[in-house]
């Protein structure tokens, strides 16, 4: 949890047309911005050496977030949603540079694009928007009845005695505790072939009362499992032959406060896969019940034989 609190405290570069920072062949300019605010965020090491998407959604959220400041002594502005895209792999092992473009700073609203960039090129980009806080209309679908978090093994339990650099990251190496519900895929496809699955995640330390940075933690857990429903659904394990995937884009709602250092249950189904790519949509609750968030995302999904599938 401390590495990821590091990589989230982002620092400001500041403000730039063209900046020494990115490469002679890329500048705001061509990014389509005239100024934005710039800073600078570490990254997480990773067993394959590219950076989890997660991370870099959730520094793009710190980032937007930062440049959302409240004038004439009006509340603040929370962050409400965002639609972003995976553009290239990062490196895991360099920093990334975030360039804030301040689109509009309405009434109510606040929107920010946010690129994030290393080696002189965009690797996400991002348009979140930001609300002050409203009364109006109120309500949600039902939490679905499932198991209880304590209950279910933990990834460690699943994967902690394989000497893998990757099982050993799986089990030891993440910020948030994952508990699935139907079972993992992590080393094998799941018994019943069904486009749903539920997991329970829980951040393994407690994290500061920020808003802000409760959104970010939010969204970078929301990346971990998104295309499992798509794989759940074809018999796909993380470690089946020839299995690729990669996220592509990832859309998120966030509808009311919360904080993932108590459990979030995260129910999950994959309305298609086609094209060698899925679809999957979660809705996270709180243990009580209470619907803080709806995400979307689709992946690059390819099995490279898929006669390994029957």
């Amino acid at each position: 949890m401390s590495s990821l609190l590091h990589v989230l405290d982002l620092q400001p570069v500041g403000s730039a047309t063209v900046s020494a920072t990115f490469s002679a062949q890329t500048s705001l300019a061509d990014l389509g911005q005239s100024e934005a605010d710039v800073f600078v965020g570490e990254s997480q090491p990773q067993p394959h050496g590219r950076i989890f998407g997660g991370q870099v959604l959730a520094q793009c959220v710190i980032a937007a977030g930062r440049t959302v400041t409240p004038a004439d002594g009006r509340p603040p502005r929370f962050i409400h949603s965002l639609h972003g895209y995976f553009l290239r792999p990062g490196d895991s092992m360099q920093p990334v540079h975030f360039a804030v473009e301040r689109l509009r700073d309405g009434g109510s609203f606040s929107a920010r694009r946010v690129h994030a960039i290393q080696k002189g090129a965009p690797i996400m980009s991002v348009i979140m928007s930001f609300q002050e806080e409203a009364e109006g209309i109120d309500h949600q679908v039902p939490m679905p009845e499932v198991t209880d978090p304590l209950d279910l093994p933990t990834t460690a339990d699943v994967v902690g005695d394989i000497d893998h650099p990757i099982a050993q990251h799986w089990a030891h190496g993440r910020a948030v505790d994952v508990r699935h519900v139907e079972g993992a895929l992590y080393l094998q496809p799941a018994s019943e072939r069904t486009p749903q699955q539920h997991l329970w995640m829980r951040t393994l330390s407690a994290i500061p009362d920020d808003p802000l940075l409760g959104a970010a933690v939010l969204a970078y857990a929301s990346d971990y499992t998104m295309l499992e429903s798509a794989m759940r659904a074809n018999g796909v394990a993380w470690v089946t032959p020839g299995f690729r995937a990669a996220s592509l884009d990832h859309a998120m709602w966030f509808h009311r406060p919360v904080r993932l250092d108590d459990w979030i249950l995260y129910a999950q189904d994959s309305p298609s896969a086609q094209g060698g790519r899925g679809l999957g949509t979660g809705r996270m609750f709180t243990r009580d019940g209470t619907l803080v968030a709806t995400v979307a995302q689709e992946g690059m999904m390819r099995v490279k034989d898929l006669s390994v599938l029957d």
